[in-house]
């Protein structure tokens, strides 16, 4: 984008590790940059690395699913900074109640055995939390701040979708809907938008690691699980992404120039995860 040091950059989910890196480099290009989410202390630990770097950027504590919360944010951050232009909608992710421990169905999630948690006895509240925090809490923030965009005739939406948006994952099935849905919307968006020249776009991330995920892809002795196994295995590059992989991408959509004539697409940052059958 040109003149970056009169825009402003919203990021949600700006205190995990892939957004907190895209807030970062939007702040090092010259974007004031707003960061929410549902942790204030993660998000000013991002703050303080991009103030100590010369650049702008204010932390709030939002609901994304609410559209009261997110539009209090909204009034803050143009008050303080200015009216957003860039979107990142990063907020989402996942629970470790609402994941199956089996890839398929087993009698024992039926008579309650030990140890087998199956798709028949998940918690119904957490699994539909889940598909709430990562559908609506992209639709609400789009709905809020794309509103300004509109109005100005200028903006660009980055939603984060998955590879769950391109085929179901096992053992994710509250995710993995969410997150098709995602890819569904940021075309319907983006196809709504266009008159306003309001494009919207998404990345969808292949395997990276964060918090959460380490649990899963690593044991406690440091060695990789079968899951990990598995992926990698399907990975044409045998190895996991690093958040700074994700910055070109970004840095390509919110270009009014080099990416003028593109929206709607949903653009997979995967290693060739999707390209390969592990055949």
């Amino acid at each position: 984008m040109n003149n970056t040091q009169t825009k402003v950059a919203v990021v949600t989910g700006a205190g995990g590790t892939l957004c907190s890196e895209m807030a970062r480099s939007l702040a090092a290009q010259g974007f004031k940059v707003a960061l929410l989410g549902r942790t204030l202390e993660k998000l000013k630990l991002v703050e303080e690395q991009i103030t100590a770097q010369g650049g702008t950027a204010i932390s709030i504590a939002v609901d994304v699913s609410n559209n009261e919360s997110v539009t209090e944010a909204k009034n803050i951050v143009k008050k303080e900074l200015g009216i957003c232009t860039v979107l990142i909608n990063g907020a989402g992710g996942n629970q470790m109640e609402a994941l199956t421990n089996t890839t398929e169905f087993n009698e024992g999630e039926l008579d309650g055995t030990d140890g087998i948690k199956g798709f028949f006895n998940l918690d119904m509240n957490v699994f539909q939390s889940v598909i709430n925090v990562n559908t609506m809490g992209t639709v609400i923030p789009s709905f809020v701040f794309g509103k300004d965009m509109a109005a100005q005739k200028n903006g660009v939406i980055i939603n984060i979708a998955s590879m769950n948006s391109y085929r179901p994952l096992t053992k994710v099935g509250a995710y993995g809907m969410a997150k098709a849905g995602i890819a569904n919307f940021t075309q319907w968006l983006a196809t709504y938008l266009a008159p306003a020249n309001v494009r919207v776009n998404a990345i969808a991330p292949g395997f990276f690691l964060n918090e959460r995920s380490k649990k899963i892809m690593y044991n406690e002795d440091g060695s990789q699980t079968a899951r990990a196994e598995n992926v990698l295995g399907h990975t044409p590059m045998k190895r996991f992404g690093e958040a700074s992989e994700l910055i070109g991408c970004m840095n390509w959509l919110i270009d009014d120039k080099a990416a003028s004539f593109v929206t709607g697409i949903v653009i997979p940052v995967d290693g060739g995860f999707l390209s390969s059958s592990g055949v």
